[in-house]
């Protein structure tokens, strides 16, 4: 195809347009995807924004695509046209690098990015390398597929990389798009959840997702009465909080892990770290091997993000609701063109 319609920013905080781009020639290892359905990311609005310093404009947003493969290149493996797949964050690797060999291909130094070095999938087509278009199973609902291939992946990785038990207590501070699958994730894994939220207002939802508790994140001593009893603290949020009194309820060897991008310094005390040998880390995304694992868990417990839908031309609409901090609890934009 000559050109590929689409909806893009023209400058940061801009609201987006319609847009026109030419893909040029398909790689080798490339596929170009159909785009059916794309999740609506808060990383999207902070490209959009360029909070990050990075962004390169006209900028077409989207990383949780789910489509079907109109178009392979010759060196494409185990995948067919006419098939499913999601695309998340990454879009390709270099695959010879230690990590991508180690099966790190999400640490490869060489990735490129699905939004920041290529169009997105807020548009009729997305390309991107074969290894990172992950075929859906059959017994997931693709309409509400897409924000398993960034959020889902993003709070699933932790369980795999930092060996999370079913007798683990898990805390979840942020309960939004991350953080509502971060609880499904937690429960189906067989651990205690405690949900963090400054929204009381969501504590039945939130059990109903699988929260044995909600706590208040701005409620001191309900914190104050956890200390010392969690294994794994999941932060989603972007935002700054009381990182001392959020750390003091790990238990030993407790780990206070980032998948938010807080852009502020967190602040905690060394001698809080050393007593219990605590840990604080962070991570992104995952590798593609870590992203089918997720799907089969999501299959096996049947496990679905909670999604509004906003047909793709009302984007802009969709955008606003996300600032305005209303979406229950992610959004799913389906291509119109």
């Amino acid at each position: 195809m000559s050109k590929v319609r689409a909806w893009a920013a023209t400058a940061a905080g801009q609201k987006l347009e319609r847009y026109d781009y030419a893909p040029g020639p398909l790689g080798a290892e490339e596929v170009d995807i159909a785009v059916e359905h794309c999740g609506l990311c808060h990383s999207d609005l902070s490209m959009i924004d360029n909070d990050w310093k990075f962004s390169a404009y006209p900028l077409v947003p989207g990383h949780e695509v789910v489509g079907r493969i109109v178009a392979m290149g010759s060196q494409v493996k185990g995948l067919r046209l006419g098939q499913r797949v999601g695309v998340g964050w990454t879009s390709s690797s270099c695959l010879h690098c230690a990590p991508c060999v180690g099966g790190d291909q999400h640490l490869c130094g060489d990735s490129r990015a699905t939004i920041s070095s290529r169009p997105g999938g807020f548009a009729e087509r997305v390309r991107a390398q074969w290894v990172w278009a992950i075929p859906l199973p059959d017994d997931i609902n693709p309409a509400v597929a897409g924000p398993l291939f960034c959020g889902g992946i993003t709070v699933f990785t932790p369980f795999i990389e930092y060996g999370i038990s079913p007798t683990s207590r898990v805390g979840v501070v942020g309960i939004g798009g991350l953080g509502h699958l971060a609880i499904k994730f937690a429960k189906a894994w067989g651990c205690e959840v405690t949900a963090f939220t400054s929204s009381p207002s969501k504590r039945k939802e939130l059990l109903a997702q699988g929260a044995h508790r909600v706590v208040a994140s701005n409620d001191e001593k309900k914190i104050a009465a956890l200390a010392g009893s969690l294994d794994l603290v999941i932060v989603t949020v972007n935002v700054p909080l009381d990182w001392q009194a959020i750390t003091s309820t790990l238990a030993p060897r407790g780990r206070l892990h980032f998948v938010g991008a807080v852009l502020d310094p967190i602040p905690v005390q060394a001698f809080s770290l050393i007593s219990g040998q605590k840990l604080i880390s962070g991570s992104a995304i995952g590798s593609p091997t870590h992203m089918a694992r997720m799907l089969a868990f999501c299959v096996r417990h049947n496990i679905e993000p909670e999604v509004e839908h906003f047909p793709m031309s009302r984007v802009n609409e969709a955008l606003d609701h996300l600032r305005a901090g209303k979406a229950r609890y992610r959004i799913v934009l389906d291509a119109d063109f």
